[in-house]
């Protein structure tokens, strides 16, 4: 049996993920996406995985600067998500005017701004797979949010989660 596309997109609609914004900085420039696929691989060393599209102008940008920020969006900051998603039709330096940033260990951008939890990395490998580039990025710092709430997509939409204030 082979799973097409389509029903694969409407089955990991089912599947509830926190939403970030990926940010990088560095030789190749300052840029960042919205991405809901991260998640931990290992806590020696604390590392992510991150997977962005190939065909994203980002992606070679994220890969030259070997460096990222994984930003976790509080509840209510659908609008910061959509605008590093491409909607609305900003350039990358509106984008980044939405909020404050600041830097950690790596010098990628770092959401002030009531995120959840930031976890500053260095990419370590690249695996290319089908449409995406899995990233492997080992964690050199982590700033604690103080956001009760945090953001999810799940059914194509934005959901908060946790104590809603």
């Amino acid at each position: 049996m082979t799973v097409n596309s389509h029903d694969f997109r409407d089955a990991m609609a089912r599947l509830g993920a926190a939403v970030s914004v990926v940010t990088t900085d560095g030789v190749a420039g300052r840029a960042g996406f919205t991405a809901s696929a991260v998640c931990s691989v290992t806590d020696d060393p604390p590392t992510l995985l991150v997977c962005l599209n190939r065909k994203s102008r980002v992606n070679a940008l994220v890969k030259a600067n070997g460096v990222l920020c994984v930003n976790t969006l509080a509840a209510g900051q659908h609008a910061l998500s959509d605008a590093f998603a491409g909607r609305g039709g900003l350039d990358t330096d509106n984008r980044f005017a939405l909020a404050r940033w600041s830097r950690l260990v790596t010098g990628a951008p770092v959401l002030d701004d009531a995120a959840v939890v930031a976890f500053d990395c260095r990419i370590t490998e690249v695996l290319e797979k089908g449409t995406h580039s899995v990233l492997f990025a080992e964690i050199e710092a982590i700033r604690q949010g103080t956001a009760a709430s945090a953001l999810i997509w799940y059914g194509r939409d934005y959901h908060p989660v946790g104590v809603l204030a």
